[in-house]
């Protein structure tokens, strides 16, 4: 019995028929690669320990000859006005034993004619940013300082100081506090009560994740460069941290000074969403990152919140500023034994 040839499809036909089969592989290969890409895309949201928090090319500091150092931070307004209690501080210690930093506003120089501090000539940084208050721009400065103190392989302390901030130690001492404990020492907690989670942040920052503690931190070295490095968090801060002013409609804008002077006003604005950047940030970044077991939950600086008269100044947002009335001997020693309390608490 013979098989019947099938008629041959006419020419036009046959290349109509191979023009389809390309297509369709085609579209197979672009469905694939697209489903890897939406894969890579989500694992770079919702993980972070294998692309954000990888570290840059840097100077080994294995083979550092010569004592480590201690980088003090200062996040200034302009100048430094208690620069003479800083300068007392650093004299007559050994200049290999610490670096100085300065974040001011763009243009200021420290020199002879704005500081009385020697210890400060010219440790302003020449690439300084406008910093407004509630704006992302205030952790940008941070990471700026903390950038520029990592360019010295011996700094391997990192403090930040605010501009009205003052020693209760002698060098001697916070220097060999710092230096005897490997983890960073940093105030961070879940924050449940606030609204200042953002769920527009999710699922990059899942509110799980989401962190308070103090702005006021000393970390090591590893954890500045876990700072510095970040390029998945702190693009969603500057997102969703804003200040109000410019529309209320602005959910994302953080509040606005309190001001009695503005009456109802200032009320509905301190209704609005809240980020506080400052507050959340860093503590933020290491829990995403999963380093919180190599934290020390406490800050070595101390601050006092809620003791203002007014009802209004009460729901400020910035502590106590210390005047000379008091901030006398007695009151030194109370604050010192409140922070050793802290201490062995913690430790406990």
């Amino acid at each position: 019995m013979t098989k019947k040839k099938r008629p041959s499809l006419p020419p036009q036909l046959s290349s109509l028929r191979r023009f389809l089969s390309s297509v369709r592989n085609l579209l197979i290969l672009l469905s694939f690669s697209l489903s890897l890409l939406a894969l890579f895309c989500l694992h770079r949201s919702l993980s972070l320990s294998s692309s954000s928090l990888s570290r840059r090319s840097r100077t080994p500091t294995s083979d550092l000859r010569g004592p480590s150092k201690v980088a003090f931070l200062f996040l200034a307004r302009r100048d430094l006005p208690l620069d003479f209690l800083w300068g007392n501080f650093f004299e007559k210690v050994d200049v290999a034993n610490f670096a100085i930093y300065v974040h001011s506003e763009p243009g200021f120089v420290f020199d002879e004619s704005s500081t009385r501090s020697v210890f400060f000539f010219n440790r302003q940084l020449t690439n300084s940013i406008k910093v407004e208050w509630g704006e992302a721009s205030m952790i940008q400065a941070e990471r700026l300082l903390l950038g520029a103190a990592l360019k010295d392989p011996a700094n391997q302390r990192f403090v930040l100081l605010s501009d009205s901030c003052v020693p209760l130690y002698d060098f001697s001492y916070i220097y060999n506090y710092l230096m005897a404990s490997p983890r960073s020492f940093l105030d961070s907690f879940l924050d449940k009560k606030e609204g200042r989670y953002n769920p527009k942040m999710s699922p990059v920052i899942p509110r799980n994740k989401w962190r308070k503690g103090s702005q006021w931190i000393s970390l090591v070295r590893s954890h500045a460069e876990v700072v510095v490095d970040d390029d998945v968090i702190f693009p969603i801060f500057e997102k969703f941290c804003k200040a109000c002013g410019v529309a209320i409609e602005n959910k994302t804008c953080r509040r606005p000074p309190v001001s009695a002077r503005m009456g109802k006003k200032n009320i509905k604005l301190q209704r609005l969403h809240n980020c506080i950047p400052d507050e959340h940030y860093v503590q933020t970044l290491f829990a995403m990152g999963g380093i919180e077991g190599e934290l020390e939950r406490r800050t070595v600086t101390y601050t006092l919140w809620n003791q203002s008269t007014t009802k209004m100044e009460t729901k400020g947002w910035h502590p106590i500023t210390f005047s000379y009335a008091n901030a006398g001997p007695q009151q030194i020693k109370r604050i010192k034994v409140i922070i050793l309390r802290i201490s062995l608490l913690r430790d406990d």
